[in-house]
């Protein structure tokens, strides 16, 4: 039988892996808005997994607030870097800071 623990371990891997992709990657921006992605994603794996052991539906409705901001995040976060690099013509992080003043 799949208890709590099971989900609260997958959660934390999908945790550790979204860490480990915006620290050890800083180069690319949308491997860092993928790891982004995964954190929340890992967050909304507790949310459900406490719900349906509680028998509470707060956490599943959370769920899906946090699932839309999630997919708003990414489509605006995307269509910034689509724009950016049409502009400058690359996406690297250190470039970013050009657009500074």
């Amino acid at each position: 039988m799949v208890g709590v623990g099971h989900y609260l371990v997958v959660s934390a891997i999908l945790l550790v892996l979204g860490v480990f992709g915006i620290f050890l990657n800083r180069k690319n921006i949308i491997i860092i808005l993928m790891a982004i992605e995964l954190i929340l994603l890992s967050v909304n794996i507790n949310l459900v997994a406490f719900s349906a052991a509680l028998g509470d539906l707060a956490g599943q409705v959370f769920t899906m607030f946090v699932l839309t901001v999630a997919a708003a995040e990414a489509a605006i976060g995307l269509a910034i870097v689509v724009i950016y690099f049409r502009n400058r013509g690359s996406i690297e992080v250190e470039d970013v800071t050009l657009m500074r003043g």
